[in-house]
């Protein structure tokens, strides 16, 4: 009873909210019909091998599992975000149906803001981009044999960003779609990973902490450019209450620590405009912000991609 009631209240404060101008309502409906149209479209466009990085993805994986089978299981992971079955696009989905009412949000402002996100991150450019921190792990870990994409060599990557080497798979460290900080009986924080992505941790065999990744951390597409595309408001403030819970402890014993969003590390190469676009961290917080140009309106891009693999460095 008490739940249809508040549906109720909820519908006639819409209402009311339409009959006195405000048109935030409309544009959400807009918006969650866009939305959706646009996830199936790129659905679609993941199973037909449209998306050049999926596709590099989906090859990298089945080339390097078969030099080396005992990697078999966790390429047959990561060839899942080649399609749609995979964290990212699943993530996408499940924020689309949570964007659906508002009662999941703080207000109207809010959940209009996340429509307007997810129908970025949908977009086949920029989603493309964001496939190229799984593409680049996997030709990572085939020792130069595969090639990176829009993003420099390792070797210079490091060196630019003074950065740490925290092992296979770090371009997906902090991407909740693939793990979580979990705290320590010391209170400090560690990543751990989920499911088959695991296997990251044995090849590295040693623990990585949230506060030496926050300092030294090396560039990946996520964490310098996609976070606020590709994070629910749900990830984004646990990332932030992660932030603050290190930043106190850090406090208490006079030392400082910085939001590892606080600086964008380099190494991108030939990014698409929607990406370009998309915001910067521009505080020691890793609360997002809105920053939407006049002309990335909601109109469809276009999308071109070639089929080839270029391999070396």
């Amino acid at each position: 009873m008490a739940g249809i009631l508040t549906r109720i209240v909820t519908v006639l404060m819409l209402l009311s909210l339409t009959a006195c101008g405000d048109d935030r309502p409309e544009q959400i409906a807009q918006l969650q019909q866009l939305d959706s149209q646009r996830l199936q479209k790129l659905s679609q466009q993941l199973d037909n091998g449209q998306i050049r990085n999926a596709m590099l993805l989906t090859q990298y994986t089945q080339i390097l599992a078969s030099e080396r089978p005992d990697l078999q299981p966790l390429m047959t992971e990561m060839a899942k975000d080649g399609g749609s079955s995979g964290p990212m696009f699943s993530s996408l989905k499940q924020r689309l149906q949570d964007a659906g009412s508002v009662s999941n949000f703080p207000g109207l402002d809010e959940q209009l803001q996340e429509l307007k996100n997810i129908f970025q991150a949908t977009d086949p450019s920029q989603y493309n981009d964001m496939l190229s921190d799984q593409v680049n792990v996997v030709a990572d870990m085939s020792n130069g044999k595969l090639a990176r994409v829009n993003a420099v060599s390792k070797e210079t990557s490091t060196v630019a960003n003074n950065a740490q080497n925290f092992g296979p798979g770090s371009q997906l460290v902090g991407n909740p779609a693939y793990g979580h900080w979990a705290s320590g009986s010391n209170g400090t924080s560690f990543w751990e990973w989920y499911g088959m992505y695991a296997m990251f941790s044995n090849l590295f065999n040693r623990p990585i902490y949230y506060d030496n990744w926050s300092r030294a951390r090396d560039y990946s597409y996520y964490n310098d450019v996609g976070r606020y595309r590709y994070t629910s408001p749900k990830q984004a403030n646990s990332q932030d209450q992660l932030y603050q819970r290190t930043k106190k402890r850090f406090d208490s014993q006079g030392k400082r620590f910085d939001s590892p969003y606080a600086k964008s590390r380099t190494g991108s190469t030939a990014l698409s405009r929607q990406s370009i676009r998309t915001p910067k961290s521009s505080s020691g917080s890793s609360k997002f912000r809105s920053n939407y140009a006049k002309d990335s309106s909601f109109r469809n891009s276009s999308f071109r991609t070639s089929r080839g693999i270029s391999r070396g460095k």
